[in-house]
């Protein structure tokens, strides 16, 4: 079973957001710094997606999109309640909005992470269940062998319910969501059944 990155004590939860909303560690190398992170510290659910994109860059509301909605459905939570930070978490990969690639948004910044990722996780104690949406989430929290994100996402069952293993719910992941039908049949319906006991 993979390993979970564990947290330590920490300061004040208040504190430290305030502190990271003002954090420039990458001025300069994004578009404009401005995390966005929601969090209290009774919140049973924690949700640690990629990056925000330029829809939420604008509004400062995060999952404010496409993907958002998706994500909603996948947890069967209406939007009061997916924004209610005394019970959903709401902590990305990286705070601001990487800015644009070739391809698409740049990847995450490494810095939030490293800097600020377990300052948080140790200031949540009441995380009951937490979901990593994507690879670069996956990657920094878990330890395993699975050579990719669908074979990390098909074995699901080792993890949950703390764990839920997600891809992306983005309108560009519709065509794995086609070749992986299971994932729709079995796996959100779990999460679901998850979440409705926490909040």
């Amino acid at each position: 079973m993979p390993d979970v990155i564990a947290s330590k004590p920490g300061s004040s939860l208040e504190n430290l957001l305030a502190e990271i909303r003002q954090c420039r560690l990458c001025e300069g190398l994004i578009p404009e710094p401005r995390p966005e992170l929601r969090a209290r510290g009774s919140a049973s659910i924690l949700i640690v997606g990629q990056a925000p994109g330029t829809k939420v860059h604008a509004s400062g509301i995060p999952w404010n999109d496409a993907s958002g909605v998706r994500l909603r459905q996948w947890m069967g939570v209406d939007e009061d309640t997916f924004y209610d930070e005394s019970r959903i978490a709401i902590i990305p990969m990286g705070f601001c909005y990487p800015g644009k690639g070739r391809s698409g948004d740049l990847p995450p910044r490494p810095e939030c992470a490293s800097t600020w990722h377990e300052k948080l996780r140790a200031l949540l104690p009441d995380i009951r269940c937490t979901l990593l949406i994507g690879s670069y989430a996956q990657a920094h929290y878990l330890t395993d062998d699975y050579s990719s994100l669908t074979e990390r996402v098909q074995n699901w069952r080792e993890l949950s319910p703390q764990i839920f293993v997600l891809p992306h719910p983005s309108p560009r992941n519709q065509l794995w969501l086609k070749k992986n039908p299971w994932f729709e049949m079995e796996a959100v319906p779990a999460l679901q059944r998850t979440i409705s006991k926490l909040v």
